[in-house]
């Protein structure tokens, strides 16, 4: 299945929920928990996000994590490695 993209325009990480708003008018959410590098992340790491992949992603540069549009729109989760490479760096 194919997923229309979009190119971010902004990101907020809340208690419960990414949330990402794209230049075309939409906003997409999804559960906080599926991404575990993003829960143990500082509010400074969280707040120092850009775009990447053209736009169609976001990357938290002192995080060193990537997340696509198009792989939040799937329901994408952080794969365990993933999360366990993030925690061991902590």
């Amino acid at each position: 299945m194919s997923f229309p993209t979009g190119k971010v325009k902004s990101v907020s990480v809340g208690e419960d929920a990414l949330t990402v708003e794209l230049i075309d008018g939409r906003v997409i959410s999804a559960p906080l928990i599926w991404y575990p590098t993003l829960i143990q992340a500082t509010p400074k790491q969280l707040k120092n996000w850009k775009t990447c992949g053209a736009g169609s992603g976001v990357h938290w540069p002192l995080l060193d994590y990537r997340l696509s549009v198009e792989g939040i729109l799937r329901g994408a989760r952080e794969a365990e490695s993933v999360a366990r490479n993030s925690l061991a760096k902590a």
